[in-house]
């Protein structure tokens, strides 16, 4: 599979490529040129299934080009010895839970993924990589986890003051291990402005080999595709109508990465989810995508420190726009929508949901009210540990779900006795340190 650039189709990449310089040049983001139509897999697969099978198929699938099946499998079984767990809670209602992961929040498959290929990439090729990101806790405790024993691979994680989560004395660059820490005396945006800074230079960003492990490089991106097909196994010898997943948007990356499982050919009717500012709806109730309106060309460079995924999706639907009215339901709820749909998922199911949980789930409630989703299974996407949202959860229903061990640890705070740094240069000054 190539990659091209959302602002620039004659932009092409390969897969190694497009991960480990992940910014194209143009100011764009990698985006998939073709997909594989894997529609007689996909209906083989069943409900014993392995996630790792999937993931290593669809691996093989868009980097059959530069690695063979075996490679890709190899790479799908070291990301995932975790999995999703998919629940039936009702007739037509099930809930894809991604949290049931090292550190409890469903960036790790992502970035489990993502380290898995740069690493047997560089093992193969030679050489290194070094990521540079910004992380108020999640992120950062992730990366950590997933570069222990990684022997190519380093990161740079810049955080305020007072924010470091679930690193170990191990992981330090300084202990030999592969994480340099770094606090800066200010905001989370003033971190992302220091990297943004760094990554404006892009000699200096060649020079270092250094790319991010958020979802502004597609091959974190990619991986999320993998849920679709995965929940789709577990269910469709149970189900005889159409099939919308529910998801709260976020940065967009999981609906991004829904509708290239789509362009695998996986069965589904579209993607409910809670209408924001960037994807509303018209007077006449029908789906727009807000930005869409400013030309690319008159827009700023793609965000390499904290990306929304928005331009991905206006490349999905940018050769046919009416398809969007046939993929994407927005459903327009208010903040006592979302408590209430908590506190309903609680009754009814026994669920503790957080915060995006309960919007998604309050956006399936809109639909239902419209009678479009008449006959349609829904599969409602729960991100992360509900441990990890006490304070919205004591609020709608008054009391506090049990944080698992390995979550408590992942997100114990740590204390690093070094200067804090101040500017782009001495940010950049820091790299010395993983030569």
């Amino acid at each position: 599979m190539k990659f091209t650039s959302t602002r620039n189709q004659n932009t092409s990449a390969n897969f190694s490529s497009a991960i480990l310089n992940c910014m194209p040049e143009d100011g764009g983001l990698y985006v998939p040129c073709n997909t594989e139509d894997l529609r007689r897999w996909i209906l083989y697969t069943d409900e014993k299934t392995k996630f790792s099978s999937i993931a290593g198929s669809l691996t093989s699938a868009f980097i059959n080009d530069e690695f063979s099946p075996i490679i890709c499998e190899t790479i799908a079984t070291k990301a995932f010895p975790f999995s999703p767990e998919i629940k039936q809670l009702d007739e037509n209602l099930y809930i894809l839970e991604l949290f049931h992961t090292p550190t409890g929040i469903h960036r790790d498959f992502g970035i489990s993924f993502l380290t898995s290929c740069i690493e047997t990439i560089l093992t193969l090729a030679g050489g290194s990589s070094v990521f540079l990101d910004v992380s108020s806790g999640e992120l950062g405790a992730s990366l950590a986890h997933f570069l222990r024993g990684k022997k190519h691979l380093k990161a740079v994680i810049v955080y305020p003051k007072g924010k470091i989560r679930g690193l170990k004395e191990s992981d330090y660059v300084w202990n030999g291990g592969n994480v340099l820490p770094v606090e800066i005396d200010g905001s989370e945006q003033d971190c992302h402005q220091l990297v943004r800074s760094v990554f404006a230079d892009r000699a200096f960003i060649q020079q270092n080999h250094i790319t991010v492990a958020n979802t502004a490089n597609i091959g974190r991106l990619l991986p999320q595709a993998f849920f679709y097909p995965y929940a789709f196994s577990r269910i469709k010898g149970k189900i005889r109508g159409s099939v919308e997943y529910a998801l709260a948007p976020g940065n967009y990356s999981n609906l991004v990465a829904g509708l290239y499982a789509w362009q695998f050919a996986l069965p589904l009717n579209g993607f409910v989810i809670p209408a924001t500012q960037d994807i509303s709806t018209d007077a006449h109730g029908e789906p727009v995508l807000l930005d869409s309106v400013v030309p690319l060309d008159k827009r700023y460079n793609a965000d390499p420190s904290e990306p929304s995924n928005i331009e991905r999706l206006e490349n999905v639907f940018r050769a046919n726009s009416m398809m969007m009215r046939h993929f994407i339901y927005p459903q327009p709820i208010e903040k006592n929508d979302v408590d209430k749909a908590a506190k309903e998922l609680f009754k009814k199911y026994g669920l503790y949901a957080d915060r995006h949980t309960a919007r998604a789930y309050a956006a399936i409630q809109s639909r239902q009210k419209s009678g479009e989703s008449d006959g349609v299974t829904t599969v409602l996407i729960a991100r992360d540990s509900p441990s990890l949202s006490d304070d919205f959860i004591q609020h709608t229903l008054g009391e506090i779900p049990q944080m698992p061990e390995s979550i408590k640890e992942s997100f114990a705070p740590v204390k690093i006795s070094r200067p804090l740094i101040k500017s782009p240069e001495e940010l950049k000054k820091l790299f010395d340190e993983l030569k």
